[in-house]
């Protein structure tokens, strides 16, 4: 099982380079399969209001944001959103590897 981005990082502005090592880098291999990918996918076409709402959600610490997107729990209030719809959707949608 991988679990490294397949997005290079060259060509992006600093913003999305933080977010992309962010959404592989979470602490807990489900995150970042399940965000690191979302990332992989659709950083590059994310607006900047998108962007905000996915900082927020690597905010969220992992035990909180994985029941959240497990539907185990209720999404965070910091979280919810467009982006988090996405993600959860994205992730549920997605093969394992």
């Amino acid at each position: 099982m991988t679990t490294g981005s397949r997005l290079s990082s060259e060509g992006l502005d600093g913003r999305r380079k933080r977010v992309l090592f962010r959404c592989w880098h979470r602490g807990t291999k489900e995150l970042d399969l399940i965000i690191g990918r979302f990332a992989d996918a659709h950083l590059i076409d994310l607006t900047d209001a998108d962007l905000d709402q996915l900082e927020r959600i690597l905010d969220v610490p992992d035990p909180e944001l994985y029941a959240a997107f497990m539907g185990e729990a209720a999404t965070p209030a910091d979280a919810a959103g467009t982006v988090f719809d996405r993600i959860k959707a994205f992730g549920a949608a997605s093969p394992s590897q």
